[in-house]
């Protein structure tokens, strides 16, 4: 039957060890056996012996996420079980950090991690206020990070001697040891005729990576135009 073949190629395969994984592009799958957490309303199906709930940020949390705008509402998984998390099918991917690493993300690109990781909201140092820009939420520990993007993210090695400027709007996340400043590709002059459109880049200097997203606009601003 058709609908044998339909089961077959899209059918979860049995779990091999907890954690997470990609199996699909657009959904992480995390087998749960203890505690982990993951953005609030991302879980779209699970099953065994799970709990759900919201994590509360305390007074100070809520302070800082009004001030930043970059809070990240998180829900806390318990139990033993499995569960997939998605978000408006975007793309899937996993980042590992390993003990000493640091990982800075846009709160928007986070989906799901490792209970062992923790995080904190942190000033964009060099780049003052850019809206979206100025504050992003810092990974250290041992574990794994699921994040999300439009498209396929792009890794870009970044050095010394080769710096690389990336679109504000852009720009997923990148690892610890990087300095950050703004780059301003046009004069007044040709903003007032127009310009090209691309005025500010984030510029990244150091050793390491950035991770970048093959859009400039979110789905509500593409929407929006």
């Amino acid at each position: 039957m058709k609908g044998d073949l339909f089961s077959s190629r899209h059918m979860v395969h049995p779990a091999t060890a907890p954690g997470m994984t990609v199996e699909n592009p657009k959904c992480v799958r995390y087998v749960v056996n203890g505690e982990m957490l993951a953005r609030q309303g991302a879980m779209i199906a699970y099953r065994g012996g799970l709990q759900f709930e919201r994590k509360g940020q305390g007074v100070g949390g809520m302070l800082k996420r009004a001030v930043t705008g970059e809070g990240l509402p998180l829900m806390t998984v318990r139990g033993q079980g499995e569960a997939w998390f998605a978000h408006e099918a975007q793309n899937c991917f996993i980042v590992e950090l390993e003990p000493g690493d640091e990982f800075t993300v846009n709160g928007r690109n986070v989906l799901c991690f490792d209970a062992s990781l923790s995080y904190r909201i942190s000033t964009v140092k060099g780049v003052g206020i850019v809206g979206g820009g100025l504050f992003n939420s810092v990974f250290t520990g041992h574990g794994k990070l699921g994040l999300v993007c439009e498209g396929d993210p792009l890794v870009i090695p970044v050095s010394h001697q080769y710096p690389v400027h990336v679109d504000t709007d852009a720009v997923v996340g990148w690892s610890a040891g990087l300095s950050t400043s703004l780059h301003r590709s046009q004069s007044v002059g040709s903003m007032l005729r127009g310009g090209s459109g691309e005025v500010v880049q984030l510029v990244l200097q150091g050793e390491g990576f950035v991770v970048v997203r093959p859009s400039e606009a979110t789905p509500q601003k593409a929407q929006q135009h």
